[in-house]
């Protein structure tokens, strides 16, 4: 299983990949960096794409809770529990060069980590890199 130098490097195997980073997105912190930086500094990018993943995590609209998940009822007290773990599993987003993909990692502390792995846009295949960031963040060992 992988640790974060890994990972990182896996991800950077991606055909099309620019840089990748595991982020802590509850701090903004940039917990491991490889490759390129979208606007140079790998620590400003953390910090942007943190408040772009806890935005898409806080909003019900994105990340529902237990209470309003397809299948369950607020009323229904025997209802089935929400979803667990991360409370999204993928954003994307998609410039005129290239692909940022976030994917949220499941952790055995919190849930507050993904990998942001950067793709050039005419060189990256956006579903392999979800794929290959979808295996990586199950193998990630953390601690």
């Amino acid at each position: 299983m992988p640790g974060i130098d890994e990972c990182l490097s896996e991800a950077m195997a991606v055909p099309g990949a620019l840089g990748a980073a595991l982020v802590d997105w509850s701090s903004g912190l940039a917990l491991g960096t490889a490759g390129e930086s979208p606007v140079g500094d790998h620590e400003t990018t953390a910090a942007e794409t943190a408040e772009l993943a806890r935005a898409a995590a806080e909003y019900e609209s994105f990340a529902p809770g237990p209470a309003t998940a397809p299948g369950t009822s607020a009323t229904d007290p025997d209802a089935p529990p929400g979803p667990q773990g991360p409370p999204l599993e993928d954003v994307i987003v998609t410039t005129r060069t290239g692909y940022h993909v976030l994917r949220f990692v499941e952790t055995s502390f919190d849930s507050s980590v993904f990998l942001h792995l950067w793709l050039d846009r005419t060189e990256g295949n956006l579903a392999l890199a979800r794929i290959r960031l979808r295996d990586l963040a199950g193998e990630l060992v953390l601690g």
